[in-house]
């Protein structure tokens, strides 16, 4: 985002100010030029006076002619010492008086030419002209080496180029922090968008944002609230369900439950009518009738559907109450996770005593902050997973404290049962998979809603090996 806004930026900023260099750099040598031209027009005037300064002819008809300069040619040449020069030569173009390198043929008309010639390293203007003295036709030849367009072309370099190109750098730099520090805001914007967990839809400081940022703020904000709104509609609607469907069946399986009790015990006959009836409680019933009406193994599998959407529906209330946004919302509390197992160890003791499994604790105290029915929820759906898949015969460990070297709180469920394959460690916690193969009844959701838990205390599960090598451990890492 900020890499197009600022490039964008600094385009604007500093192609104009190459133009401006540019610019300035032209009217630097429009305003040497127009001192060039005023240069040519005081020439001009110092010519005709140079030529009164020729007073008299010579002594002899080769003598040179006697000059008296002017004092206002003297003060050029004064103030003008080793940039100017003159000379006055006859028609055929020797010097009669002056500087030897300004002869040369003389002008063709009575008009004064000018001419730009290199002397010493110096680049003189020359104004040459045809003109009557005392001393006769002479031509008149007056050199100034203070050109300004001549000066200009030897010192752009120093005096327009380097300062331009020297600002230019330093414009770079400076333009460049400065859009930095004007786009921070947007970094800061952009990075508290990007740290934001998929779950957390709250509104955002629109004063905390400058002006200009405020309507995407704003808009953000809307955009949450409308997330949230339909987040909350979703969650309201799968717990309404799931609550909706539970005493129904809870009624149901009470009922099938029965069924299964009765169609479990043998059949008697009735010492006075002959029929055969189930138990005392029950009427008597044909043998026939009853034979074909209520089947044993239909009512077990109708038994096992019921206990299987019971459970679906007690589990899509757990995960839709377990959801993370909603329980940030919630008050935490101290845990005790030592208590928290041993709690569990008592409720599933029965489970794993019918199994003949080896149910243990290995805790220490420590505690943690959290939800405690949530962590209870968690516990249990790990410890149900352990005592369905372990066989007969194994162990299954519950197990909290602190990490030796982190020193963070923990807590462990472990057993000697099949495992998870290293390739089917992440997968195993999305909703409604179960392992290629498995055999035992369940719904996938007994993973997601733990992985939901840890989610919501800001925990790392993770998904091992038990220590022996074979089995399978979950660990919830609490943070620091």
């Amino acid at each position: 985002m900020s890499s197009g806004l600022q490039r964008r930026l600094l385009l604007l900023l500093l192609v104009p100010l190459c133009l401006l260099a540019g610019v300035n750099a032209w009217f630097d040598y429009r305003f040497a030029d127009a001192a060039a031209l005023q240069q040519d027009r005081q020439l001009l005037k110092l010519v005709p006076l140079l030529a009164d300064s020729v007073i008299a002819k010579g002594p002899s008809s080769g003598a040179p002619p006697v000059l008296l300069l002017a004092p206002v040619i003297a003060e050029f040449l004064r103030d003008r010492v080793g940039l100017s020069a003159f000379c006055i030569a006859d028609l055929n173009g020797q010097v009669l008086l002056g500087h030897d390198w300004l002869g040369g043929l003389p002008p063709t008309t009575r008009e004064p030419e000018f001419a730009s010639a290199e002397q010493g390293g110096v680049t003189y203007r020359i104004v040459s002209q045809r003109l009557q003295t005392a001393a006769g036709n002479v031509v008149v030849r007056l050199a100034d080496g203070s050109d300004p367009r001549q000066q200009w072309l030897k010192l752009v370099l120093l005096k327009v180029l380097l300062p331009n190109l020297a600002l230019m750098v330093l414009a770079v730099f400076v333009v460049n922090w400065a859009v930095r520090q004007a786009l921070r805001p947007l970094l800061v914007l952009k990075e508290a968008v990007e740290q934001r967990s998929p779950s957390d839809l709250s509104a955002m400081d629109v004063q905390a944002s400058p002006e200009e940022v405020r309507p995407l703020v704003q808009s953000l904000n809307r955009l949450f609230e409308l997330v949230n709104a339909q987040a909350d509609s979703q969650r309201r609607f799968v717990a309404d369900a799931a609550h909706q469907l539970r005493t129904p069946l809870a009624g149901l399986q009470a009922q099938v439950e029965a069924w299964a009790q009765v169609a479990s015990l043998p059949a008697v006959a009735c010492a006075t009518c002959g029929k055969y009836i189930q138990n005392q409680a029950l009427a008597p019933v044909d043998k026939e009738q009853e034979a074909i009406n209520i089947g044993v193994d239909k009512v077990r599998r109708l038994r096992d559907a019921t206990r299987r959407t019971s459970q679906l529906a007690n589990q899509l209330l757990a995960l839709s109450r377990a959801d993370a946004h909603g329980m940030d919302r919630q008050p935490l509390q101290t845990v005790d996770l030592k208590e928290l197992c041993e709690n569990l160890l008592e409720t599933h003791l029965d489970a794993a005593m019918a199994k003949s499994l080896d149910l243990g604790l290995d805790v220490q105290a420590v505690h943690v902050t959290g939800h405690a029915w949530l962590l209870r929820e968690l516990l249990g759906n790990l410890t149900d997973n352990a005592l369905q898949y372990t066989p007969a015969g194994g162990t299954v460990t519950l197990r909290c404290g602190r990490a030796p070297k982190s020193g963070a709180a923990f807590l462990e469920v472990e057993d000697n049962g099949p495992g998870v394959p290293l390739e089917e460690r992440q997968r195993v916690l999305a909703r409604f998979y179960r392992l290629p193969g498995t055999v035992s009844q369940g719904n996938g959701l007994g993973l997601a809603i733990v992985d939901e838990i840890a989610r919501v205390h800001h925990g790392l599960l993770i998904v091992g090996s038990a220590r022996a090598g074979r089995g399978a451990r979950f660990t919830l890492v609490f943070p620091a």
